[in-house]
């Protein structure tokens, strides 16, 4: 770990706010809204109010291990732009505290979702939380390059949750769901990294950006984007895929796969000189990218139920 100062603010009692902080809202809102897809587009149905408390179980457990990855890395983001207003590095909560309310959150998400659905989900849930926080946060992020490409598993996994609380299996629908998510991640957090890369760079942590520079990182963009395409296509071979997949697949991916061979043709003084326009507008598709293709199976499972269309 690296070294670094918090000082704890003693000027106010922590609040609500800052320990729902600690649980990262904005990637538990992702987490969130891909298992509830999964959970929608599972061939069987659950009871609402079984439904319901699944995604909050899973909901609680993304919030639990992102208490834990502060917890663990409050040196690191006392030194980072983007994250030194975090509960911890601001010293609003302490890293005891962050610690405590991890493992607390974890325990409690996971023996919930076993006794609501299934031990297959709640497997599931009990892996993600450990992948997350001991084999991305402990270990990969500041040991490899590839820690995104092999971290990015941990966010991948909630449709799959998602799906096993409802049928209780794992099948070819859900891991290309995964998939869907794993291949996207590192285009969308390298083109982030390509105008953050002072923060990794001062922070030490390997991101490719440091490690490699930005020319090879601008060539893994285009690969894994296009690898990308071809697993949001292979989601046609599944029962899941209809018309609305068809149009949302096809448009999306035709826009990233030219947003990404933009980012690969710009040299670095271009890139300075527009503030690096290019890269944060693919930054931003990326995060309509995920959202819009689960979106796009959640509607054609709606309008297969109402006997408009069906799968491939």
């Amino acid at each position: 770990m690296t070294d670094a100062t918090i000082i704890l603010d003693d000027s106010r009692e922590a609040g609500f706010g800052d320990y729902f902080a600690l649980l990262k809202p904005r990637v538990m809102s992702l987490v969130v809204f891909t298992a509830f897809a999964g959970l929608i587009v599972a061939p069987i149905g659950i009871h609402p109010f079984l439904g319901f408390f699944a995604i909050l179980c899973i909901a609680i457990g993304g919030g639990a291990s992102g208490a834990l990855n502060m917890w663990y890395d409050s040196d690191i983001d006392v030194v980072m732009k983007r994250t030194k207003s975090r509960p911890i590095p601001a010293g609003k909560v302490t890293r005891e505290e962050a610690l405590g309310i991890g493992l607390t959150l974890s325990v409690f998400a996971v023996i919930m979702l076993y006794l609501a659905t299934n031990w297959v989900a709640a497997a599931l849930l009990a892996f993600t939380i450990f992948f997350y926080a001991v084999v991305y946060t402990m270990w990969l992020k500041r040991a490899t390059p590839q820690n995104i490409v092999i971290g990015g598993a941990s966010g991948a996994f909630p449709p799959m949750i998602g799906w096993a609380a409802v049928t209780g299996d794992i099948t070819l629908s859900s891991v290309l769901m995964f998939m869907l998510i794993f291949m996207w991640t590192p285009p969308h957090f390298w083109s982030l990294a390509l105008f953050m890369n002072a923060d990794y760079d001062k922070a030490k942590v390997p991101m490719l950006t440091v490690t490699h520079g930005k020319r090879s990182t601008r060539n893994h963009i285009l690969a894994y984007t296009i690898l990308l395409a071809g697993f949001a296509a292979a989601m046609f071979a599944t029962p899941l895929a209809g018309w609305t997949y068809l149009v949302v697949a096809v448009v999306m991916n035709l826009l990233f796969v030219k947003g990404a061979i933009v980012l690969w043709r710009r040299d670095e003084e271009q890139a300075e000189a527009d503030g690096y326009k290019a890269e944060r507008a693919f930054f931003k598709l990326s995060l309509a990218y995920t959202f819009l293709h689960f979106l796009a199976l959640m509607a054609d499972k709606a309008l297969f139920a109402a006997g408009f269309g069906g799968p491939f």
